[in-house]
């Protein structure tokens, strides 16, 4: 099996082999020999997450549900291959992500936008549409049942506009995407997590994000398990870094001067100084160099991300206010 994980309550993490090691996770729930998966990582992901399966005794057709918390690529660019393999499988996504499942054209394109097109093929290969009848819409509140398990979908945007959390209730935990930032297992010191928000491209609202966290810090959860990098405990204070973090990230951008190439390289340069501080701040034992090379491509997207949201706010501005 692939780097997989057991966690409580029959969940298993198991490593996509997206980008490096640990980077980002699938989620695998058995229980009473039904499984669901969340998240689904990207093509190359599927042979792993079927091994896992077999791995634990489950059987592709013993796979009800496959639950995207949000349809960027590194979470979702695999799903319409993983559904060819689990022929009982439902997907469960987010209303505005359904088109993007069923054809992939457009998030394709943005994919694209992002890294160019040849890194985005070369990262996660031809997307397959997923059929439109076995899709069904991911809306707030909703319930769904794992052989009489229930999870709840919980709307969390700020990341992204299609972002969904699912709160497990027999865990008493979340599968929270990236809503509940990243946590790289590197830089866990004497099993001391820490987290980072992702304010990547192109939907991040910091006040959305703030307002998400803590709908899912209302319901004291005992764990969230993210896709970068699974699960994370002692949740109010990663939640007040999430918080303190989100507003630095917000305040390095709003400080920095200029518009293209130059603002975004300011920008950056601010988020490599937060992450000097973070450091030592939270003691790493990796070294500086390694913590950014670590980091690097968050970083890069961070600001990026950073850069749309600044865009977007000077657009909603009268011309008169824009200085």
């Amino acid at each position: 099996m692939h780097d997989l994980c057991a966690h409580p309550d029959g969940i298993y993490a198991v490593d996509s082999g997206y980008g490096r090691p640990l980077l980002a996770a699938i989620h695998i729930i058995v229980h009473r020999g039904r499984a669901a998966v969340v998240d689904t990582g990207c093509n190359a992901s599927v042979p792993r997450v079927l091994a896992a399966l077999a791995g634990l005794g489950v059987a592709p057709d013993a796979v009800e549900w496959v639950m995207l918390t949000h349809v960027h690529l590194d979470h979702a660019g695999g799903a319409g291959s993983l559904m060819c393999a689990l022929p009982g499988a439902r997907l469960l996504v987010h209303p505005r992500g359904i088109p993007h499942m069923v054809d992939p054209t457009r998030l394709w394109q943005g994919t694209a936008a992002v890294y160019g097109a040849e890194r985005a093929f070369s990262l996660y290969g031809r997307l397959v549409p997923v059929e439109e009848e076995r899709v069904v819409a991911a809306v707030e509140g909703q319930t769904l049942e794992l052989a009489g398990r229930v999870f709840e979908v919980l709307e969390t945007p700020g990341h992204a506009k299609h972002h969904v959390a699912l709160w497990d209730t027999q865990a008493q935990s979340f599968f929270a995407g990236d809503t509940f930032g990243l946590s790289y297992r590197e830089l866990d010191v004497d099993g001391r997590a820490f987290i980072f928000p992702s304010t990547t491209p192109t939907q991040f609202d910091p006040n959305a994000l703030h307002a998400s966290v803590n709908r899912m810090l209302s319901r004291s959860p005992r764990a969230m398990f993210l896709t970068h990098y699974s699960r994370v405990t002692d949740i109010p204070r990663l939640a007040d870094d999430l918080h303190r973090l989100i507003d630095t990230q917000v305040a390095v951008a709003k400080a920095a001067r200029g518009d293209g190439v130059a603002r975004h390289v300011e920008i950056l340069a601010g988020l490599e100084q937060i992450v000097r501080e973070e450091s030592e701040r939270q003691g790493w034992l990796l070294a500086e160099d390694a913590v950014l090379e670590l980091l690097r491509d968050d970083l890069e997207l961070n600001a990026q991300g950073l850069g749309v949201w600044l865009d977007s706010q000077k657009a909603r501005l009268p011309a008169a206010e824009i200085v």
